[in-house]
């Protein structure tokens, strides 16, 4: 399920401009998608190169501190869009935004996001049920009246074309509208390290990097644990949805996951950063004999695997009861946390995986993400 607002931009321009003099780059260790420079009057250029996957197109953002906003001349035809900053108000279109806010220690600036019910993070739902974050609709097509009414300095979109009559309305009323492509990260860490893509918004660079480093340290010591491991079990992840059974592609993000964790999972080599569409009949010859099972569409309970499907009783993984799904958390309003937190704590996931497939190497590990079917 994906928990997005399709954004439109400007399409007219794409090469990326060069950025004032004299900037100095961001230290931007394992995200592919973006780069921040930063010059010596703390104009700060932020560029988006892949606002989906497979773009030709490329996004170039200036972000500007509002004590030298009234004297500075930018070219704004290099730009697709001018920012005053620190952001005081914004508006975020996926959940995966709201852990960056909330990290940064600026939830109280978010004004609005569409079906707010998805969003599971506890400060979050507090200015919700406080009425001080609008609803906005459904997440293809945002209520511009409402978004406009909130007056929001930028709004940070989730696309995956450049086509959306909502955007343009926004933008044409002069409101900033950013992408956001931290999803088409391919990498653990590389998905986390997008908390560095919010930070100039709210000239919280410092804090991001300390942030990301506290994670990506986690993450490598969890990695270097999970290597003294002495067997890789064998893993098959997905489930069918109406006759076809998505399982993660050999280049995709729980793939990676799966190697870090020591596993032969078995789709480890096929190309795919996304999923393949498989038929049951297929995952059956290969996977019946997987000694775990992960994720198998939205189903928790080990009854409604059985009442799915009945070939689903064929799977070792069924009968020893080593089925694991990160669809049971979830939120106060029915979201669900993985979703929304795992992409900024990739740390927690690798931990609950070395847990499940490595008990004895972190024993005391609670799981935060995946639990065991019911």
């Amino acid at each position: 399920m994906l928990f997005f607002l399709v954004v439109a931009c400007k399409n007219e321009k794409r090469t990326l401009p060069d950025p004032p003099s004299k900037s100095e780059p961001a230290q931007i260790a394992h995200a592919k998608g973006f780069s921040i420079k930063k010059d010596a009057s703390g104009i700060t250029t932020l560029q988006v190169t892949s606002p989906w996957p497979n773009s030709e197109m490329a996004y170039t953002y200036a972000l500007v501190p509002r004590t030298i906003l009234a004297h500075t001349k930018l070219d704004e035809e290099l730009y697709d869009a001018v920012v005053p900053v620190p952001v005081e108000r914004i508006i975020v279109t996926s959940t995966t935004h709201i852990p960056a806010l909330e990290a940064l220690g600026v939830t109280d600036k978010l004004m609005g996001f569409p079906h707010t019910a998805y969003i599971s993070s506890k400060a979050a739902r507090a200015r919700i049920d406080q009425g001080l974050v609008q609803e906005l609709g459904n997440n293809e097509d945002i209520n511009t009246e409402m978004a406009l009414a909130l007056n929001p300095d930028v709004v940070v979109g989730f696309g995956i074309s450049n086509q959306n009559r909502a955007y343009e309305t926004l933008e044409r009323s002069n409101v900033p509208v950013v992408y956001n492509g931290d999803w088409t990260e391919e990498s653990p860490l590389g998905k986390a390290e997008w908390i560095k893509f919010f930070a100039p918004f709210f000239q919280k660079e410092a804090m991001a990097d300390r942030i990301f480093r506290e994670i990506e340290q986690s993450y490598f010591d969890a990695q270097k644990l999970a290597a003294k491991a002495r067997s890789r079990p064998t893993v098959v992840t997905g489930g069918l949805y109406k006759d076809v059974w998505y399982v993660s592609g050999g280049n995709s993000w729980m793939a990676q996951f799966l190697e870090d964790a020591q596993t032969d999972y078995l789709w480890a080599d096929t190309e795919e950063t996304g999923s393949l569409s498989l038929s049951i009949e297929s995952v059956l010859s290969k996977a019946q004999h997987a000694e775990f099972w992960l994720n198998p569409s939205m189903i928790t309970s080990y009854r409604e695997l059985d009442e799915a499907n009945r070939h689903y009783r064929q799977f070792d993984a069924f009968g020893k009861q080593t089925v694991y799904s990160n669809t049971i958390v979830k939120g106060d309003t029915g979201g669900l946390v993985y979703y929304e937190l795992a992409p900024q704590r990739p740390d927690l996931v690798l931990k609950d995986l070395i847990h499940i497939f490595h008990p004895q190497l972190l024993p005391d590990h609670q799981l935060f993400f995946f639990k065991p079917l019911e």
